[in-house]
């Protein structure tokens, strides 16, 4: 099961709504940064804010890719994301299954 993941990434994120999401999904998809974005509706989040506890329905995103598109990708994501204060969280997977590490690597050099 585990190939060698030093170079793969998964970049998370959220956002208000769907419709939020998408555009920057497909935007990042068409700059080549990401091999896929996975859209997970149904989150809620509660944060301090300005002196107040905030409750939010979001969408989380996962933004698949690898190490060398990781920086552009997140400048990117940084530049294009609504929200003031944008969680942007970068993370190194310790065990990807073969196949699809293989498959992120052909899809992000085909593209």
């Amino acid at each position: 099961m585990n190939a060698n993941t030093s170079d793969l990434r998964v970049i998370l994120t959220t956002f208000a709504d769907e419709s939020e999401a998408t555009p920057l999904i497909r935007k990042l998809l068409e700059e080549q940064l990401i091999a896929c974005g996975t859209l997970l509706p149904g989150a809620r989040s509660f944060y301090p804010w300005k002196g107040v506890v905030e409750e939010a329905s979001e969408v989380v995103v996962l933004f698949k890719t690898d190490e060398e598109n990781a920086s552009r990708c997140l400048e990117r994501l940084a530049e294009l994301h609504p929200y003031e204060v944008p969680e942007i969280i970068e993370l190194n997977p310790l065990s990807v299954s073969a196949p699809y590490s293989a498959w992120i690597k052909e899809t992000l050099r085909k593209n």
